[in-house]
């Protein structure tokens, strides 16, 4: 339980590091920034592995590249359901806000593994 709470709090400080670093990408503050990463936990739990397998065929071509357009995908749908909340201005933003976001996530859940284990 704690990790999952641990995890969304993860997300919401990546989302709102990502938005200071681009102007297309904007939260309105850390309430947002804690609804898009529950929204964003959501989707990556239900939505994205039935993506994933459908689209195998083409992340194996792309050597997993794709899965970026992938999470890019899921925060720009993210952002069109809040609304004013979290703002994404184009597809292109999207896709450099998953590449991003993945390695600022890959690098503090590198960094928090000596507290949550």
């Amino acid at each position: 339980m704690i990790g999952c709470f641990f995890y969304i709090a993860v997300n919401a400080a990546v989302l709102l590091i990502t938005g200071l670093l681009f102007d297309g990408f904007e939260l309105s503050g850390w309430g947002a920034a804690i609804l898009a990463a529950v929204l964003l936990g959501l989707a990556n739990t239900l939505v994205k592995p039935i993506i994933v397998v459908l689209t195998l065929p083409v992340t194996i071509v792309t050597l997993g590249i794709f899965i970026f357009v992938i999470n890019a995908l899921l925060l720009y749908v993210i952002s069109w359901v809040m609304g004013d909340l979290f703002m994404i201005e184009n597809f292109g933003t999207a896709i450099l806000a998953a590449v991003v976001m993945a390695v600022i996530n890959a690098l503090l859940n590198l960094l928090s593994k000596p507290f949550t284990s």
